[in-house]
């Protein structure tokens, strides 16, 4: 069944709405002139690095028409790899390929694409298609993440992601994003991704949303979703603490992949986080985010946060 209920039923939740999330969190505590750092995914690329946090490593960067012409040259020693635009929102634009037959190139979903194809999405992406506004962009050639197999048998070809609530440097809220048919082996929810809560404390999922109807089972692979054990979920909420140290925001969604041999890593970060992670957690955002508001003065050091984190 969909998820009805009455405003009343729902701030008794605690359940944040979109408006309350814009006015009391996103303007209060994100600075605009910090948005930079995190709408351009080239600079926060380059940026998390600088600070030591790791990320897929990035292959080129394609600002001009002239320099997509030029793609098969520029990958022509990555059998697998990312394309995104650098501007892009909503999982919009993003290209995966995982290989290649012949002279095609292979999508994470195993269509053929030619050359031309490619190297035409590419155009798009820099002529601006894909982002903010509609203004001319750069597309993002990275590494494509080996997910960990633990997450194989719930989670459809694509690449699995984890997103985490950070609220005055203190994670609030997570869940894992998990790739479905429907969304094309992409973990974007809009696009049809499944999205599991997670226990804070202790790194254990709960129920899960899939195209705003609440289910507990992958909707391709037939697999249980609740009372999984996420791995490395320390070094995930660290990594976390990290990310929103680094540009400042004080509301921030850190969105981060589990690579099979390089571990966490971040993948990009949101100054406008959605807010489905309250469905996926049957559980609203607003008393952890009063209780966090209500501290005047938060420890500086990450283990701290950590602590009260799980404390929460």
């Amino acid at each position: 069944m969909k998820w009805f209920a009455t405003p009343s039923q729902l701030r008794a939740r605690g359940v944040v709405g979109l408006n309350q999330r814009n006015s009391d969190y996103i303007m209060r505590y994100n600075p605009r002139h910090l948005y930079p750092l995190v709408d351009d995914k080239v600079y926060t690329k380059r940026l998390a690095l600088e600070k030591g946090i790791a990320v897929p490593e990035l292959y080129a960067v394609l600002s001009t028409q002239h320099e997509t012409a030029e793609l098969d040259h520029i990958v022509e020693t990555h059998q697998e790899f990312v394309m995104k635009p650098s501007h892009g929102s909503g999982g919009n634009g993003i290209l995966v390929i995982d290989g290649r037959l012949g002279g095609h190139y292979r999508k994470a979903n195993g269509d053929l694409v030619s050359s031309a194809a490619i190297v035409h999405h590419a155009s798009n992406i820099v002529s601006g298609m894909y982002s903010l506004g509609g203004a001319s962009d750069q597309a993002l050639i990275e590494y494509r993440v080996q997910f960990d197999p633990f997450f194989s048998h719930i989670s459809y070809q694509g690449v699995p992601d984890i997103r985490v609530i950070v609220f005055r440097g203190i994670p609030i809220a997570a869940m894992a994003r998990l790739p479905t048919r429907a969304s094309d082996g992409k973990a974007n929810l809009h696009q049809g991704a499944m999205g599991i809560g997670i226990d804070l404390e202790t790194g254990i999922s709960k129920g899960g949303v899939c195209n705003d109807k609440a289910v507990d089972r992958h909707p391709d692979t037939g697999y249980e979703t609740t009372g999984i054990k996420i791995p490395h979920w320390d070094e995930i909420m660290r990594l976390a603490i990290r990310c929103a140290d680094t540009v400042g925001l004080g509301y921030l969604g850190v969105d981060i992949v589990m690579d099979r041999d390089r571990g966490p890593l971040m993948l990009e970060l949101n100054a406008r986080p959605g807010l489905n992670v309250q469905i996926a957690n049957q559980m609203g955002l607003y008393d952890n985010l009063k209780k966090i508001e209500s501290i005047d003065q938060l420890p500086d050091g990450v283990e701290e946060r950590l602590a009260m984190a799980k404390a929460a």
